[in-house]
């Protein structure tokens, strides 16, 4: 069983490394798969209830979206195909300072209205545009060679490398730079403002995992580690995170292959339903 707990210990120092601060600063609440997390050079799946650290780097497949909740309630979200680094982490009691770049995708941070006044210092930059943050809500997006960001509501400051920064602060306001060049800010319409807030919005019905669910898809279950291993690695690689559960049955070890943490039976049948017929697995089935 060597290589399967090598495995089982790597996974778990994703959610323990951090454990010894009293206070983690970020921590996974949500994610619709595939998504992946980039520690020292190894990528591994993201699941609920794993903490982020500084050097961080989330990767989101296609279709994806993650929900990171900050230790002072702000909430971080994170669209499709898109690249976030936690560059500066930190949370005390007196101050939570954090700095977040966005290389690729769309986001939304979201203050939580209860703790505005908490002291924070957090900057956000989309590419190369910074965004300075004082109690408030904002969509960005970073896309080829253009950059937005969009304030819902609160106030920013916002600025490339060698500009004055612009003060935005009336909600819908956006910043907008594309190709290097920084366009006059402007207001966006509400219908515009919806359809791309939904782009940083986990679904209903896709099979997203979510903190405390109860429910499970069984992917496989095998009679050898060696079996099992490969259904696992090849969907963790995918950016799932699958675990391997070994069981007795009728007087023999069975390696069952899982992913835990679906909310609810509609979203363990939605993610069955996925997966079934790939990545070697046979006819997933839903478990309580």
């Amino acid at each position: 069983m060597r290589a399967l707990l090598i495995r089982a210990l790597f996974a778990a120092a994703l959610f323990a490394a951090a454990g010894a601060n009293a206070q983690p600063a970020a921590v996974v609440e949500g994610v619709q798969m595939p998504a992946w997390v980039e520690r020292d050079g190894v990528r591994s799946p993201i699941q609920p209830g794993m903490l982020l650290q500084p050097g961080d780097v989330i990767h989101t497949g296609a279709g994806s979206r993650l929900r990171v909740r900050m230790s002072e309630k702000s909430l971080v979200k994170l669209g499709e195909n898109g690249h976030l680094r936690f560059t500066q982490l930190s949370a005390t009691k007196e101050l939570f300072k954090a700095a977040l770049g966005v290389l690729e995708g769309a986001f939304r941070f979201t203050t939580d209205i209860a703790v505005k006044n908490r002291r924070r210092e957090v900057s956000i930059t989309v590419a190369n545009v910074t965004a300075g943050l004082r109690g408030t809500d904002l969509w960005g997006r970073s896309h080829d060679d253009m950059q937005v960001v969009c304030l819902i509501e609160g106030a920013i400051e916002v600025g490339a490398p060698g500009e004055q920064p612009a003060v935005m602060d009336q909600p819908r306001q956006f910043y907008r730079r594309v190709g290097g060049q920084t366009q006059p800010i402007g207001f966006i319409e509400p219908a515009q403002l919806a359809q791309w807030s939904q782009q940083t919005e986990i679904r209903p019905g896709r099979g997203a995992l979510r903190s405390g669910g109860r429910f499970q898809v069984v992917l496989a279950r095998a009679a050898s580690q060696a079996d099992a291993l490969k259904v696992y690695d090849e969907l963790r690689a995918a950016g799932y995170p699958a675990e391997i559960a070994p069981r007795r049955e009728a007087e023999a070890l069975t390696y069952v292959v899982r992913i835990r943490q679906l909310p609810s039976r509609a979203e363990a049948q939605a993610l069955a339903k996925e997966l079934s017929g790939k990545f070697g697995i046979g006819e997933a089935s839903v478990g309580g």
